[in-house]
């Protein structure tokens, strides 16, 4: 069939549009994508509501011992050693210098001379001049506080990126991306609860990293949609959608093919500070790149997404009524 094309580059169907591989019917299978996702989300929120979440002490408080070495601290060794002396769950963390570590106990460790005991510990496996140079407690007042910021956080990051995907393109768009975040924040959080990993600010960090990765993909979709409405003047809002898909589904692979690839390598090599933070980017990108498709598009067609809505406002001509009125 010959093309049809204007000033615009428009085209009939979507028989005129050359595509580097055979037109995926992505829309065809959104029913199989929306019966996995309710089952993962239920799932998910089972374990959020029976289990609970392993809250670290940014969050539960605990006391934080500042120490300094006299050589290069082996952070792997000082984690051991801890371990073998009863405190299992003490985060060690480098805090400036190769020499300074700081050491974090949860405040379920009840030791009134906490400070002398760790010296102790560390003095007799580890090196015999470890000089404490602070100890400060971090009460359960301020890890609530925290826990409420962290939460009114991404409420309103998901409120802002509602209000933007709606201005920039259509509510039944922005509503589609919005509950498609609100999915990879819900599984997240319901594999971190089911596996009990400790959470703590980084996870929070990581949390909205994955709400801008995922909204990210979407509005490169969103962005083809609108193109294609606009391109395509005698195809159905369901072709539009397959071939608008089919067309970014090689970027969208390959950026996070690239992005796992990074995050993989932060989770085996990382060490246990950033775990928390580099296993939420894993779950959430993975599924941030499924819901880009059978979440945020394929409600977005469900409710009700048609060509004129993402077409331009037609802009009257100045004088074309008066034009009207001439003989």
């Amino acid at each position: 069939m010959k093309n049809s094309t204007n000033a615009d580059n428009q085209v009939d169907t979507i028989n005129d549009i050359k595509l580097p591989y055979k037109l995926i019917h992505f829309m065809r299978y959104r029913a199989i994508g929306y019966g996995f996702s309710l089952l993962v989300v239920v799932i998910s929120l089972f374990f959020i509501i029976t289990k609970g979440f392993n809250w670290g002490l940014d969050f539960t408080g605990g006391t934080v011992i500042d120490t300094t070495f006299s050589q290069p601290a082996d952070l792997p060794k000082l984690r051991q050693v801890l371990a073998e002396n009863g405190l299992h769950n003490a985060v060690v963390q480098a805090s400036g210098g190769v020499r300074d570590v700081m050491v974090r106990v949860p405040a379920s460790f009840n030791d009134p001379n906490l400070g002398t005991h760790i010296k102790s510990i560390l003095s007799d496996n580890i090196d015999k001049n470890v000089n404490i140079r602070s100890i400060e407690f971090v009460g359960p007042n301020v890890g609530e506080e925290l826990t409420t910021s962290a939460i009114y956080a991404t409420l309103i990051t998901l409120a802002m990126l509602l209000v933007y995907v709606g201005f920039r393109f259509e509510w039944r768009l922005g509503l589609g991306g919005i509950l498609a975040l609100a999915h990879d924040v819900i599984v997240t959080l319901g594999v971190f609860s089911m596996l009990q990993v400790e959470i703590d600010l980084t996870f929070v960090a990581a949390i909205l990293s994955v709400i801008g990765y995922s909204l990210n993909d979407s509005i490169v979709v969103f962005d083809r949609v609108r193109e294609n409405f606009r391109k395509i003047r005698r195809s159905s809002t369901v072709e539009i959608i397959n071939i608008s898909l089919s067309q970014t589904l090689s970027r969208t692979l390959m950026t996070s093919i690239t992005t796992l690839i990074v995050v993989i390598a932060l989770l085996l090599f990382g060490g246990p500070t950033i775990h928390s933070f580099s296993l939420a980017l894993l779950i959430g990108i993975g599924f941030g790149t499924f819901s880009s498709i059978y979440i945020a598009i394929a409600l977005a067609l469900n409710f009700g997404l048609k060509r004129e809505h993402m077409l331009p406002p037609k802009v009257e001509k100045e004088g074309a009524d008066q034009e009207a009125l001439l003989p």
